[in-house]
């Protein structure tokens, strides 16, 4: 049996941040991952670092999300310190999220407005609001060499919101990890989570590890494993396809909710909601909307080769909102869910990882606890 001081139970975004973390703060860090085979919502980000448009009804989440928007560039310097310089292609400089037609344009301007007013309800402090409408030929002005649709009547700008090579990002925490001297091993199934000699004993097969802390931070999984140790967390997988293009010649000068241009040229283009559980297939239904929706924000596009169309699952809750919370019958034991590991990864290594070191979340965690889904139920 070996010891660590925490075993993070999924080697993803989410968990490898809080892995990260943890390194940082010189514990000894054990990742347990799955198989090649499992369903991974990692390898099929779209690699977006974003916080405009997110947190409705919950603006604890709003907040969550500007301020691990705020962490990235000091979460970038920090990981390419720790692993030698290694790239991830991180840009900040803002973001488009386009509106289609007066409608798209007036129902984007009233939950850029909504949001903003729940966020000033709880920090009246705030000042001016961090989105702003921008008419068509301001979009056109900021992307001149990109001609846009007749139906694109504006855009919201997010001044925090950027983008990374999601993948770069996921090998450069895994580096991280081994550099601090943490271990991650693969082909693990976690099959048992209980009390031990001076903390928690996770079991696989015939091997055993202890530690003080586990963090069940497992996808789709996480739910199993939460109740094993009194975390009912509820959640489900929903569909994701992405398209991607031959490489072109720079067009977007920022990422758009929906289409961004990666550093190697390509153009990124998704991508779909589908509630059809745990079914990555690709299908030619999603490709044909998902082509449809870009030439209509950019006809010339229409040209461009596909070279790649993939699916993959995105965790989510019933109501979208991450779920953080810590196991009252087993104090050592967290888990971590949200469908926004790339945005939240920098609050999750830099603040997250802090609380759980602790030994416990603090009250303004409260509102994550997946108690509210409780609440919910009985209304």
């Amino acid at each position: 049996m070996a010891d660590f001081d925490a075993i993070v139970i999924g080697a993803g975004t989410v968990g490898a941040a809080i892995g990260y973390g943890l390194g940082l703060r010189k514990w000894r860090v054990l990742v347990l991952d799955g198989a090649d085979t499992d369903f991974r919502a990692a390898r099929a980000n779209f690699g977006l670092v974003w916080s405009q448009g997110k947190g409705r009804g919950m603006p604890a989440y709003q907040m969550l999300t500007k301020r691990s928007s705020d962490m990235w560039p000091e979460f970038h310097r920090e990981l390419r310190d720790t692993t030698g310089g290694m790239a991830i292609d991180y840009q900040h400089s803002g973001g488009i999220a386009f509106c289609m037609g007066d409608e798209g344009l007036e129902e984007r301007q009233t939950l850029i407005a909504a949001l903003h007013a729940e966020h000033l309800a709880l920090c009246p402090d705030i000042g001016e609001p961090d989105v702003e409408m921008l008419t068509r030929d301001e979009v056109q002005g900021l992307m001149p060499e990109l001609r846009l649709g007749n139906r694109v009547s504006g855009a919201s700008f997010g001044k925090r919101d950027g983008h990374v090579n999601p993948l770069q990002l996921l090998s450069a925490l895994h580096k991280a990890i081994h550099i601090q001297g943490g271990e991650i091993r693969g082909n693990i199934v976690v099959e048992d989570i209980r009390p031990g000699t001076g903390g928690y004993e996770v079991r696989s097969g015939r091997a055993r590890w202890r530690a003080e802390r586990v963090i069940i931070a497992a996808g789709i999984a996480s739910g199993d494993l939460g109740r094993l140790v009194g975390l009912n967390v509820p959640v489900r997988a929903q569909r994701g396809q992405v398209l991607v293009t031959q490489r072109l010649a720079p067009l977007l000068p920022l990422p758009c909710s929906g289409l961004r241009q990666t550093a190697e040229g390509t153009i990124m283009i998704g991508a779909t909601k589908e509630e059809v559980g745990a079914d990555v297939s690709a299908t030619t239904r999603a490709s044909a909307w998902l082509s449809r929706k870009t030439v209509e924000i950019a006809p010339d596009l229409a040209r461009a080769q596909l070279v790649r169309h993939w699916s993959g699952l995105r965790i989510m809750t019933p109501d979208g909102h991450p779920v953080y919370a810590q196991s009252e019958e087993y104090p050592g034991i967290f888990v971590a869910s949200c469908h926004s590991g790339v945005t939240l990864a920098a609050v999750h290594a830099s603040e997250l990882a802090g609380h759980i070191a602790a030994g416990a979340l603090p009250q303004n965690y409260e509102t994550f606890h997946h108690r509210r889904f409780d609440v919910q139920t009985t209304h």
